[in-house]
């Protein structure tokens, strides 16, 4: 069903092979931990990019909240949408981008697990986290807070099961 949204809005096909190939990485992670609603990590991993169909800017994660509200997505699958950009964003660093003042940081497992999958799919290309840190530090003025943010995000959800 998730795909089929996507074609009904018209994305792009190379997001939403990079959608499935950042819900391959997510189903991978989410598979480390017995407490997480794999389901809602599968449709929100799908549709984290809806926005892409309108924008290719920041306010991706805006735009597919508000299009995935109109298919009646549920609050759970919104906020992955809306929270996956990088490792998250803060309420302040949302007034400097231009988008609404609130904190766009993932909470749940869920959130995080979506979110850092994205972050380690270039295209539709598996990456780590150093390519995104030297990605980071390229392209985000004062990538500092952002790459904490990764850095622990990474932590938690991969190097705790890494030997």
């Amino acid at each position: 069903m998730e795909i089929k949204l996507l074609e009904k809005e018209n994305t792009p096909e190379n997001v939403i092979q990079h959608c499935k190939a950042v819900c391959k990485k997510a189903m991978k992670i989410a598979a480390n931990f017995d407490n997480a609603d794999k389901d809602l990590i599968r449709k929100g991993a799908l549709l984290h990019d809806i926005g892409r169909s309108r924008t290719h800017g920041i306010t991706h994660a805006i735009v597919g909240v508000e299009i995935a509200s109109k298919y009646g997505c549920t609050a759970d699958v919104l906020n992955i949408i809306e929270r996956h950009i990088g490792a998250g964003i803060t309420a302040e660093e949302a007034v400097k981008l231009g988008l609404p003042e609130k904190s766009y940081i993932p909470q749940t497992l869920e959130e995080k697990i979506v979110a850092h999958a994205d972050n380690l799919i270039s295209g539709t290309r598996e990456v780590d986290v150093d390519f995104v840190i030297e990605k980071w530090q390229r392209t985000i003025e004062d990538s500092a807070d952002n790459i904490e943010r990764l850095k622990k995000l990474d932590d938690e959800l991969i190097k705790a099961f890494e030997e």
